[in-house]
């Protein structure tokens, strides 16, 4: 294999950084509707990614089967889904409690993958999802002091963290057949399609926003999505799925002190505690399933 053009670990870095925004941008377009926003985000995504495909990939599209036409579609709708839970309860909770939340998504995969695939729970498996879950009960606990308002905002990312878990789970067939481009873009197109048919039946208004939202909506399309997720899969040629899945592991922390000194939201001590003890479990879930190769833990904001 030949060698990176640059170190994989900065990539990694700067991938963590890039998906820390996510949340707090999401925040800076307060009074937007949150599936107006996913709705932008990734429209924005596809028109970027449209020439790219057309010039190298679209040749791709003749050879996908129906099953991966059908399950690149579901796996579209419920990315959907998951941006308007996410993106939803960042009018309700905080950015620290809403990201580690959503965390929680890696195991919600491996229980995915025990309903539908048969995988095997091992003992350090199930002792690190009881030590993160312990960690959420803390937040949601937590918030719950604060209003039932932030409770609700922890309920909608679990459900946004489901979702994207469900998103994975359809994908993980269709995207072992086609290019990581090309099934990227097919879900990106599928969920904006979703999300406008959403956004018209909630007549949600498409264009009375100021224009610095607009400039959020793009940059929501280019950080987390490209100079994140993109640098992660280009990483992945040199590092290891575990390696990576650690390395999103900090994203909570990033977006938590990225929302402390630009919104000014302070970590109470329920989401510290709580959050500690879900990433410490998280360590230990990855590292207790990094050995088996047939489950795979990704993450997407």
């Amino acid at each position: 294999m030949r060698l990176p053009p640059f170190n994989p670990y900065i990539a990694i870095v700067i991938g963590v950084i890039s998906v820390s925004t996510s949340a707090v941008l999401v925040k800076l377009a307060a009074g937007t509707p949150a599936s107006i926003i996913a709705n932008y985000r990734l429209l924005f995504a596809v028109l970027i990614m449209t020439p790219i495909v057309i010039i190298k990939h679209r040749h791709e599209f003749k050879r996908i089967d129906q099953k991966d036409w059908i399950l690149s579609i579901l796996a579209g709708i419920f990315l959907a889904f998951h941006f308007i839970f996410w993106f939803e309860s960042l009018n309700y909770t905080s950015v620290a409690s809403s990201v580690v939340l959503v965390s929680l998504q890696p195991i919600f995969a491996f229980l995915g993958t025990y309903l539908f695939f048969q995988e095997r729970f091992s003992p350090g498996a199930i002792i690190s999802m009881v030590i993160a879950l312990l960690g959420s009960f803390i937040i949601s606990w937590g918030d719950f002091q604060i209003s039932g308002m932030a409770l609700f905002g922890d309920v909608l990312a679990l459900l946004g963290a489901i979702m994207v878990t469900v998103y994975f789970l359809m994908g993980q067939k269709a995207r072992k057949s086609l290019s990581l481009m090309t099934y990227t873009f097919i879900v990106y197109g599928v969920s904006s399609i979703t999300l406008i048919i959403y956004n018209i039946m909630l007549q949600n208004d498409f264009f009375g926003y100021p224009a610095e939202h607009w400039w959020i909506f793009i940059a929501l399309a280019v950080i987390p999505t490209f100079f994140g997720h993109t640098l992660f899969n280009w990483a992945l040629k040199w590092v290891s799925t575990a390696t990576i899945s650690m390395a999103i592991v900090f994203e909570p922390v990033g977006a938590s002190i990225l929302a402390y000194f630009i919104l000014g939201e302070k970590v109470t001590w329920s989401q510290w505690l709580g959050g500690t003890i879900v990433l410490f479990g998280l360590f230990l879930f990855i590292m207790s399933t990094s050995r088996k190769p047939s489950v795979t833990i990704s993450k997407k904001k």
